[in-house]
Formats: C-alpha cells, structure tokens, sequence
C-alpha cells in the first residue's frame, strides 16, 4: 500500500513538473503558410535568430517546387538575393555539377531555428541549426558514394582555401562586399574557380566562380561566418559563436532563444491551426529589421566605411509596408531594440545626408512612395521611446519634406513638380494623351499624383505633430496646414480621391481600372476605392468630407461591396498587387490595414468586428495558401498578430489603438517593464465575434479605443462576447481622437 501511495505521491509530482516547463511554441511555427503566392510573390521558409543577421533560405521557386538549388548562406536583403550557397552532392566531381536536389515535404522538418530535409534521389540528408553571425549544417551521405559539396557564388565572387579544412570566400554585390570564413570537420579536397555563365534577366550574363569539396566521411558538419568588414572578421564571428562542433547543443540554444521571443505574447482559448497562423505571424515579424553589428563595429554601404558601434546598428527595412503595423508591434515588445533601429536611421542620416526610407544592406532602396519614416518616429516619440538624437532625426525627417523629391521610384533633390506641390496643394497628373516632362519620374511607375499627395498629407502630418512635440511651433503651424492637402483631391460627387491636372480640373477617369498597370498614372497598386480611406492621420476630417457617420459607414460598406467591374483574370492583369479581394477591398495589400477598423469612428464598431473576423477566417489560414498578398518581410504578418489579439494602431504617431474582435480566449502581452497586459474574451466562442461590453481594470468602458500608456500600465482589457451585434455599443461615443485624449 505505502508502494502504491509513493508511486501516486511521484506521478504526481512528475505531472506537476511537466505543467510547469514551459511550452514549446516553435512547434505552432509553420514555415509554408503563404507557400503559393496567390498572385506575386509567395513566402519563404527561413531559418534564423529574431532580428538577426545570418537567414538561411532552401532555395526553390515556392512550395510546389520540389528541387532546391542550394542552401543559401544568407540573404542580402528580404527578397534582394542571397548570399553564397551550398549544397551536398552524390558522385564523382566530374559527374556532380548539377544544379538542383530532389526532395519531398513529407520528409522535410522545419522550425525557425532548425531545417531538416532528405534527397530522395540522392539519400542525402541536410540539417542546419543557426546562431547571430553563423550557422553550422550537417550533412549525412549514403556509404556508398562519393560525397561532395558544391559551394555556390550567387553573385561574382571566388572561393580560397587555407588548409583541408577551411574555407574562404567572397562575394560583390550591388556595390559592396560579403566575406565568408567556412571550417569542415574533416579534410576535404577542393576543386575550385569552375566558372560557368549564368544567364540573367534583360540578355546580360555573368560569370562565377563555383567550388566543390569532396569527402570520404558519410557525415560532414560545416560551420561558416559571414562578415561584411573581411575575412578576419568573419572568422572572429565564428570563433565567438560557435567554439565547437556540438550540433544539438547550437540548435537547442537557438531554440531557447526564439522560445523568449514568441513568448511574450501567450494565446489561450483556440484550436492548434488558429495558434498556427498566429505564432507563425509573429515570427515572421522578427525577420527585419537585421542587426548587422559585429563585435562592436559595423560596415556602412551610406558612406562605405567601417564605424565603431557601441550599440546594435540595423538594416532591412520596407518603412512603406513596415511603419503601419510591424513597427508599432516593436514599440510594444521591445522599445528598447526600435530604440535602437531608430538610432540606425539617424546614423544613415548623419552618414549618406537623406534619412532613409528603404534601409536595405547595400544603401537605401528608392521604392514606393511618401517618407513614411517620420510617421514612425513621431510613433515612437510619443510611445516614449528616444534614445535616440532626436533633434538630429528631425533635422533629416525636414529635409526630406523640403528638399527631396516625392516622386516615387526615385531619390534625391526636390524637382518642379515637388514645388508645384508646395505651391498648390496637390500633385498634378497628366492629361489623357499628355507626354511626361519631368525626366525624373519613373518609365513605369509614372508619378502617382493621387497616392503622392496622399502619402505626403500624413507625412506632413506626423512632422507637424512632431514640431509641435519639440516645440518648434513656425514648423507645426506650416507642416499642419499641409496635412490637408489630401482635401484638395477629393471628389464630393464620387466620394473617391480623384486625379487634377495642372490646372486644378478633374481628370475624367475610370476609379475601379484606369492609370495603366497598377494604377500609377495615379495610384499606386491599387485603384481609387483603396485610396479613398487613407487618411489615417485625419479620420473625423475624412468622416465630414463624405457627410457624417452614416455617409461615411454607407461608403464603407459600399468598398466591401462594389465588383469588379470586369472579369478577375482582367483586373488582376492590371492590378496584380490587389489581392484577397472582397468587393473593391484588397486584403493583400499594406493600404487597407486600416480600412475595416474605420467603422468604430462612425458609430459601427459591430461591423468592424463582422469584418475583421470574416477577413482573417478567409484570408489567413495554416495553409500554403494562407497568405493573401506580398507577405514582406513581417509587415503583413504584424496585421495577423494586431487583430487576432484584438486590437489595432489606425494612426500610427497616434499613441492609441482601436478594438476589434480577439480571436482567443485569452492573451497575455509580457512588457519589458515586467508587468503583463491582457485581453480577455469572455463567453468566447468561435460564433461569438459580437462585443456586448468592454470592461478597463474592471470598470464599465464605453470607447472602443485605449491607449498605450493603458498598455504600459499592466491593464486588464475585458471583453464580454455574444453571437449577435450590439449596436448601440458605441453608437453615441464621439470618436475625435487627439494626442490630449490619449493621456486620459
């Protein structure tokens, strides 16, 4: 009996232990959600550290492609290319220049941190686990064959050996340089400089300079470094990161580290696939920006020297897609790394003159629209984050506004059009038949006139709000009048943003197809019904101007509503960006984040939640087609983890976010100050998406926003939930938000 009893006495201690070690939430991380692009480009599986510079992608054209062409060493930028590459090889040397592995999903693991997968035609197996600056893969043959390695130059580039067991090489790319410092376990004989042709697009055609490494052992271990200072650098980086060859102690310390990372925000309440798609959203949003800081000391291609760096410097970043959600999320998380990247931009400033607005590896990238870097700034200045020289950053975030050109595609000094901008309030378009003068603007991406003068309204906005911070009120007073400027655009028999020319006339146009490919004669990706809404920074404005809440919310549903006009294959012929569509809504696209949220400014708050629900049960599941547009590098994936907590930033450089419909019973937000926010959805069901009531820290709350400082304080949302709307809830709550509100 007393047998009996201790051996129930120790169950129940070993259960208990198990209660308590912690969850691995990697295993909610899967990699080819968004595997098949619906329509552009589809997601990647890579396998790195959060925010970090080493990312290693299995290179394949997307899921359905079984043959992958070598493991990259790492990326340039997100979707700018890779790195160097290797990949393991069955047979003689001279009967092993293949150019790609076949595989098989079924056979393939895959977490953030550990990739695992077996040739079926060769019998090999391929593993990799990864730290910050390095990586270490291990590679097992079949016994009867020769085995080999072919190490890839993706750009030009060569590969050198020091002795049997080491490896050097170097790669030129887009105006700077890659060093790799590469060791093998055992000794290996090299044959090097097989250089062949590689076609590229547009007839050019490059050489590189390949190697291939034979064995005699069935399992070879290859651990490498990369630097972008020099080779002696890389090889530093591997000696501070991986001093020997434990493969499963590497892996398990990575695993660690992206378990405290998706781990401070816990879900409760919903089935696996729902925690699927949100832990993998989550660690996509880790994938920029990327610390390129080695050892305390840093290369710069904004003015291609090497710097002293007492703190982390980053690059890679998409400021047009990131600053709407992606950014946001981070000032939550982790302040003290936006901190951080925020100080980046200021140094990019001080180095190259330009704040920058695509921040990528090799410079910054003139892509899109608008300067979208100054709404994050004033975000994260009013969030308290600014550690940062933020007089310095104002001072580039003015010249921006003031001497650089808005045109998109391009960088650089202002042009006739960007005055003709300052002097009328808005940006002209062409005349149907009308030639371009301005040899600046891009052949293909034309000038934009109605998504430049949008983009710039809330600009403007944000560096007037952020003069006024700083208490420089000539700046504020200037910068605010031209915030409206979207006004002068906007089309009252329409209700849409309308293109004018030169002369100030509306443009006679079809809003749903017009402005060739993408809309860009005068949007940009999208056509006029996405345009219509962005005015982020200025929504009671936008409400008037379409006549009040009910106008307003009749326009809304009017976007979720209207058709195509034409066939789908003829639409997306010409607006390929616009995808998961519903009526003239595009999910698939940064533009609309925003757009299903605006009904709680207009007294609708129960069609919000209706929306936001029926758009994540459509258009992100735990599928290959679970993405519905140009995923980017986190910036949709931040969209994901926002509304499936519960709530969203509208207005980032607004300190404030606007309820939606949680999708989990319950989430826990752990905040670097040690305390914990926390959303509750009582009642919760999946047929219960209807708010009936909304409690803050156990009292009766009656708007459908909070702040961030509601955040930072370790609040307690509450919401009770029902199967049907209340539509009083919220009716008769004024939504004119301001900076004053906020600090309630």
């Amino acid at each position: 009996m007393r047998y009996i009893v201790l051996l129930f006495i120790v169950a129940i201690l070993v259960q208990g232990c198990n209660n308590n070690k912690a969850e691995d939430l990697t295993k909610y991380v899967n990699q080819h959600i968004g595997g098949v692009g619906h329509l552009l480009h589809p997601t990647y599986p890579v396998i790195h550290l959060p925010n970090q510079m080493i990312r290693m992608h299995p290179a394949s054209l997307d899921y359905l492609d079984d043959r992958i062409r070598y493991f990259s060493l790492s990326m340039i930028s997100h979707r700018e290319g890779t790195l160097f590459g290797v990949l393991p090889l069955s047979g003689k040397i001279s009967d092993s220049i293949s150019n790609y592995q076949i595989y098989d999903h079924d056979l393939e693991e895959i977490t953030p941190y550990y990739y695992k997968n077996y040739f079926v035609e060769s019998d090999i197996k391929s593993e990799f686990t990864i730290s910050e600056k390095s990586g270490m893969f291990r590679f097992s043959f079949p016994k009867t064959k020769d085995k080999c390695l072919k190490l890839h130059i993706n750009n030009s580039g060569y590969w050198k050996s020091e002795n049997p067991n080491t490896i050097i090489g170097i790669e030129n790319f887009k105006g700077m340089k890659a060093y790799v410092y590469g060791e093998f376990d055992s000794d290996c004989s090299i044959k090097f400089n097989e250089e062949i042709e590689v076609n590229k697009r547009r007839n050019t055609q490059r050489t590189q300079a390949n190697a291939w490494c034979s064995f005699d052992n069935e399992t070879v271990k290859f651990r490498y470094s990369i630097s972008f200072i020099s080779f002696d650098q890389a090889k530093k980086n591997l000696s501070a990161e991986i001093t020997d060859w434990n493969f499963e102690d590497l892996r398990s310390k990575a695993n660690k580290k992206w378990n405290s990372r998706l781990g401070l925000i816990k879900v409760e309440g919903a089935d696996e696939a729902q925690k699927k798609v949100f832990y993998t959203a989550l660690s996509r949003y880790y994938e920029r920006m990327v610390n390129i800081n080695e050892q305390g000391k840093y290369y710069s291609a904004y003015d291609n020297k090497v710097h002293k760096a007492e703190r982390d410097f980053y690059i890679d970043d998409w400021v047009w897609d990131s600053y709407v959600a992606q950014h946001p999320l981070r000032m939550i998380l982790d302040p003290e790394q936006e901190a951080d990247m925020l100080n980046s931009y200021v140094e990019m400033y001080k180095q190259s003159s330009w704040m920058p607005q695509f921040p990528l590896l090799f410079g910054d990238k003139a892509a899109m629209h608008g300067f979208h870097s100054t709404v994050v700034f004033l975000d994260a200045y009013r969030k308290g984050i600014s550690n940062y020289n933020i007089e310095k950053s104002y001072e580039g975030l003015k010249k921006n506004a003031d001497m650089a050109t808005m045109l998109p595609w391009a960088n650089g000094e202002k042009t006739q059009l960007d005055d003709f901008y300052r002097e009328n309030g808005f940006f002209p378009a062409l005349d149907r038949g009308e030639e371009e003068f301005e040899e600046k603007v891009h052949w293909f991406e034309k000038r934009q006139s109605v998504a430049i003068t949008m983009a710039h309204s809330y600009d403007d906005w944000a560096l007037g709000e952020l003069a006024n911070e700083l208490h420089k009120t000539e700046d504020f007073n200037y910068y605010n009048s031209q915030s409206n400027n979207y006004k002068n655009l906007y089309n009252s028999q329409e209700k849409l943003m309308w293109p004018k020319n030169s002369s100030g006339n509306w443009i006679d146009i079809d809003p749903k197809f017009d402005g060739g490919p993408g809309g860009r004669d005068y949007y940009d990706e999208n056509n006029g019904y996405t345009y219509a809404w962005q005015v982020q920074h200025d929504i009671p404005g936008l409400i008037d101007l379409m006549g009040g809440n009910e106008e307003f919310v009749r326009n809304l549903d009017n976007l979720f509503h209207e058709d195509l006009g034409r066939r789908k294959w003829q639409f997306w012929a010409k607006f390929p960006d616009s995808s998961g569509m519903v009526g003239q809504f595009s999910m698939g696209n940064e533009l609309s984040f925003h757009i299903p949220y605006l009904y709680n400014y207009a007294g609708a708050p129960w069609k919000t939640q209706k929306r936001i629900r029926q758009l994540l049960d459509a258009w992100f599941q735990d599928s290959i087609f679970g993405i519905p547009g140009d995923e980017d590098g986190g910036a949709m994936s931040s969209f994901v983890v926002f509304s499936m907590m519960g709530f969203y930033p509208v207005t980032p450089g607004l300190p404030i976010y606007t309820i939606g419909s949680p999708v989990f019973e319950k989430t826990t937000i752990d905040l670097p100050n040690g305390r914990k926010f926390k959303i509750i959805a009582k009642n919760y069901s999946e047929k219960n998406k209807y708010i009936q009531s909304i409690k803050l820290n156990g009292k009766e709350y009656n708007k459908f926003w909070f702040s961030h400082d509601d955040i930072l304080a370790g609040s307690t949302l509450e919401l009770e939930m029902g199967e049907y709307p209340n539509k009083d809830l919220g009716l008769n709550v004024e939504y004119k938000i301001n900076i004053n509100d906020s600090k309630d």
